[in-house]
């Protein structure tokens, strides 16, 4: 399993666009995908769980990523956090 904490770089947070990227990049891989925020935990390839954790411009998350691909998932999330800070969405 992987593990990393990513902090929130683009200001509007993980609004309808980059939350749908986000699902999108995690589904194009075997392995489970849990984001944790706080207390809350949930599944990374849901949609609908990834925006109910309110994640704003600046705040920090954990993700992790159990599987057979685990570490290809988890450098295209990171990569994913990066370019969407870089292009302020």
């Amino acid at each position: 399993m992987i593990t990393r904490e990513i902090v929130m770089g683009n200001k509007s947070g993980m609004h309808a666009r980059p939350a749908t990227l986000w699902v999108q990049t995690a589904s194009r891989f075997q392995s489970s995908v849990r984001l944790v925020k706080g207390e809350r935990d949930v599944d990374g390839k849901s949609l609908l769980s990834l925006l109910s954790l309110g994640l704003s411009g600046g705040s920090t998350f954990q993700f992790n990523v159990n599987g057979p691909d685990e570490a290809e998932a988890a450098e295209a999330l990171t990569k994913l956090v990066a370019e969407l800070a870089q292009k302020g969405e």
